[in-house]
């Protein structure tokens, strides 16, 4: 397909139409990991962060028959999903004491590169279904759309800081993702494929209930042993 095709203009419609529906959940993760920084580290957090991604997001789309035919993929990202999720309530409970900002700042884009290569394999394969292998395409819609992620996850930040209750509900969606991704893991698809389509949803909140009680306990115990400690 060529610019002047009416049928590239629709698949690349397609294309950005597609990854914005799929990208919500990596928005969320993307401003709650920059949400502790400063507001000029914020935005360069989610900058660089979100730059990186879209490169890591057109290589991931080019091999993602490849990626996708390896066994337990989908597993081992739920896992890095719920440590994510966990991770991201628990940080949000910590002083910023003795952490120098350059660090926190890697610290988030570091976050957002993990996560986003995680939750994007959805988004990879409707990609690369509606672009019909066409490289040009891929580049485009994704550079095109990632942008306005990067801009709705923005405005999360601000949202998150009047309503604390958001940071909570966008750990329990990672969470809610990460059971998804275990019930849909190839490998053990020959168990999973017995029950209903139900079935997944229970995973899925599994997963969310999984996130929010650890995280909120070990927030708690983290609360507790700083009030314990002693008064220099």
């Amino acid at each position: 397909m060529t610019p002047f095709d009416p049928i590239f203009w629709t698949a690349l419609l397609k294309i950005i139409g597609v990854n914005i529906i799929l990208s919500g959940d990596n928005a969320v993760v993307i401003a709650l990991a920059a949400r502790s920084l400063p507001a000029k580290q914020q935005k360069q957090a989610i900058f660089w962060g979100s730059g990186a991604a879209i490169v890591m997001r057109i290589v991931l789309t080019l091999f993602a028959v490849a990626l996708l035919a390896l066994p337990w993929l989908k597993l081992v990202g739920s896992v890095l999903l719920l440590w994510i999720g966990i991770k991201l309530l628990t940080d949000g409970e910590e002083g910023d004491d003795g952490i120098q900002s350059h660090d926190s700042m890697l610290a988030a884009i570091k976050t957002i590169l993990i996560a986003d290569l995680v939750m994007s394999l959805d988004n990879v394969i409707a990609v690369a279904a509606a672009a019909k292998n066409d490289t040009l395409l891929v580049m485009i819609g994704l550079a095109i759309s990632i942008p306005l992620i990067i801009y709705a996850s923005t405005l999360l930040i601000k949202v998150m800081e009047r309503f604390p209750i958001v940071i909570t509900i966008g750990a329990a969606l990672i969470g809610w993702v990460a059971g998804e991704m275990v019930w849909e893991e190839e490998v053990i698809k020959s168990f999973t494929s017995q029950y209903p389509r139900w079935f997944e949803y229970i995973a899925a909140a599994v997963g969310a209930v999984l996130v929010v009680g650890t995280g909120k306990l070990l927030a708690k115990k983290a609360e507790l042993q700083q009030g314990k400690a002693p008064i220099n």
